[in-house]
This record gives structure tokens, sequence and C-alpha cells, in this order.
């Protein structure tokens, strides 16, 4: 369409107010709690964040900071990576330390790095997974975790999840510590369950550190407590085209920028199709969203469908 070309390509631009922001959370506050941390700290209402940690636990939290609270739903489904400590014969109603001992056993006797290392392998791969009682999983509108705590029991069908990589990294009876890297949606606490119940003997999670979310890792996050510190927050933030690098990508000229920014569909080129992101040089999926930036800078959220692209959220100069 005369001028209206679109190219491989990705430049890096952090618009100040909207980017992805990076944040170690500590152990005690809510997701919720970092949230509101945050917007006392940068100044926004516009923060939210692209996946809940327990309050137990530590780790990278991603947030989402100004228009690019509209990016978090492409964020939340990356795999997530943990390291977990499991307390072997105790189980608690929790299934972590905060919760209430249901049963025990001190005979640990039959417990051995080979058993805990093949309990461990057991739980990789596709599981149905049965989420806890005690969790954030809504069901009739209502969060589990408030049903449980008024004493109700809510038969909870299992969730497909992916384990793709579980391993013992040290077994200190009756702790087990171990890494993982799971699928979003699957629960670390019910893994210590599995890993009791397989072992015959209970367990429960005692300490959970999520240290990577796709391909961001803990240690480029800012910690909680230098939120107030702008030259902090400048270096961990990312810029939108940046964070959704795992999206295919397109760049466009200013006249399909125009017209993608008026909500019109926009047919591309064979050779922009095939470009950008995790899937460069294969052929978008009908519905598969894409990442299209103009002059550095997400412009909108696309479908691309038989070398048409169809806006499905604009972000505005």
């Amino acid at each position: 369409m005369g001028g209206e070309t679109a190219h491989e390509g990705r430049g890096v631009r952090i618009e100040d107010g909207d980017y992805v922001l990076p944040v170690d959370k500590p152990e005690g506050p809510t997701s919720h709690d970092v949230v509101a941390a945050a917007r006392r700290a940068l100044g926004t209402r516009k923060v939210g964040h692209t996946g809940t940690l327990d309050p137990f636990a530590s780790g990278l939290l991603l947030l989402c900071v100004g228009r690019a609270t509209r990016v978090a739903e492409y964020l939340s489904a990356l795999d997530k990576r943990y390291e977990a400590v499991a307390r072997l014969g105790v189980e608690t109603d929790t299934l972590d330390l905060h919760g209430d001992v249901v049963s025990g056993t001190d005979d640990l006797t039959g417990v051995t790095p080979p058993a805990v290392a093949a309990a461990l392998s057991a739980l990789s791969g596709v599981l149905d997974q049965v989420p806890p009682q005690f969790s954030a999983k809504k069901v009739a509108g209502e969060a589990m975790h408030r049903r449980a705590r008024r004493g109700e029991h809510v038969e909870l069908p299992p969730v497909r999840v992916t384990v793709h990589e579980i391993e013992l990294l040290e077994l200190a009876l009756p702790d087990v510590r171990f890494a993982v890297r799971c699928s979003s949606g699957t629960y670390v606490r019910a893994l210590a369950r599995d890993l009791g119940s397989a072992l015959g003997v209970g367990a429960h999670l005692t300490a959970l550190r999520r240290t990577a979310v796709g391909r961001f890792h803990v240690s480029d996050a800012v910690p909680l407590d230098r939120l107030v510190d702008p030259e902090s927050v400048a270096r961990a933030r990312i810029d939108p085209v940046s964070a959704l690098a795992h999206l295919r990508g397109i760049d466009v000229d200013a006249r399909a920028a125009e017209r993608l920014r008026h909500g019109q569909r926009l047919r591309i080129g064979p050779s922009a199709e095939a470009g950008g992101g995790e899937a460069a040089g294969a052929r978008a999926e009908p519905g598969e969203p894409v990442a299209v930036a103009h002059a550095g800078a997400l412009l909108a959220i696309a479908e691309l469908d038989d070398g048409v692209l169809r806006p499905r959220k604009v972000f505005g100069p």
C-alpha cells in the first residue's frame, strides 16, 4: 500500500512514564503492597503487576507503569523460575509455613537422595495439578483462600500445567531445596505437597524465591526499598518494545503508523511477516499477538493474519 510498509527491526526508546519495572519483592509484603508502594514512590496510580507472589515468597515481580499496564497480559503468561525449600514430614492446610499442621511424621528413614530425585523427576512434564485450597483461584467469583478461612472445602478440578525443569539442589533432612522452571499458573506449594505425598511423608513449602520471569532475571530488578531512588528505577526499567521481545515484532513507517493509530487494518509484505521476536521465520498463527513499533516506541498490539495487521490495542503518541 504505497509507502505503508513494515520492516524487521526493534528500536529501543524508554518513554517517560510508560515502562515495565522489575522489582525484587522481599518476604512479607503482598504483591498488592508492592504495587501500592510503587504508586507512592513513582507518583502515579497507573501501576499493575503481572503475576502474584505469596507474602512469604520473595523475588521477581514485573510491574507495568503508565500505558504499559495494557501489556501486562502478554507478560503474565511467561514461564517462571523459582528456588524453593520443602520441609518433609509435616503437612499444613495452606501448604506453606504459615498454615496449621494437619499431619506429620518423624520417620524419614526411607527418604534418600535417589528417592527424592526420582520423586522430583516424576513431577516434570505436563501435569494435572490440583490447586491449593488456600489460593487466589476464584470459585463462584470468590477467592478460594477466603472460603478456606471460613472452613469451606471445595473440590477443585485439576489444572493442566507444565513443569519444564525441576532439579534437586540440596537434601538436608527434613528440608529439600529444589529449582523449577514452570508454566504460568503452576503452584510450587502444590509441587511440595505432591513431593511429600510421593515420598509418603507429607511436606509443605517453607521458602520460595522467584528468580526469573521469561528472560527477565531478579538480578536486574530494583529492590523494593530503592523505588524512591530515581537512578535505581531508571537503570532497571524496560521500555515496552523490549519487554515484549518474546512476541513477533514488526516496525512500521510513519504513514502505516498513522493508519494503525486510527484503528485501521494494514496490509504488509511477506518480509515483515517473517520478522522479529522468537517466532522469526514462521508465519503468524491467527490470533497471535504482534508487537508493532514505530520509531522505536510501541505503537500497538495487533493480530497478523494472511498479511493483514488488525490492531487490537493502540498506544497513542
